[in-house]
């Protein structure tokens, strides 16, 4: 069994933060870490897909309540796994489907629409 540190935000405080932050910007990516300083390859995979297209969003770090958080946003997505993005309100995906979206040209037009 592995060690949980408690804590530091409550279910209500952390399903708040996601709804404010889903609605007040443009691009918000929910990932582990910061915009600085992603804690894993997936984040900084997905902020760099994003940096090349937007110069200003907005990123939360999951890691200070990651159970919380993924819980919050899998009643959003329908996701559990972080990174994940959100565009206008709407769910666009973690850094794979960005990766997609790229490979494709569209992710430019998905985050700048």
């Amino acid at each position: 069994m592995t060690f949980q540190p408690e804590s530091e935000l409550s279910s209500e405080e952390v399903q708040a933060a996601v709804d404010d932050a889903i609605e007040s910007n443009d691009v918000v990516l929910f990932m582990k870490g910061n915009r600085l300083m992603p804690q894993c390859g997936y984040s900084q995979r997905a902020v760099n897909l994003i940096s090349q297209y937007v110069e200003e969003f907005e990123t939360v770090d999951t890691l200070p309540a990651l159970a919380e958080y993924r819980a919050a946003l899998e009643e959003h997505s329908g996701w559990e796994t972080i990174p994940q993005t959100f565009v206008d309100g709407e769910f666009v995906g973690g850094s794979d489907i960005l990766a997609e979206l790229d490979e494709r040209g569209e992710l430019e037009e998905t985050l700048t629409a």
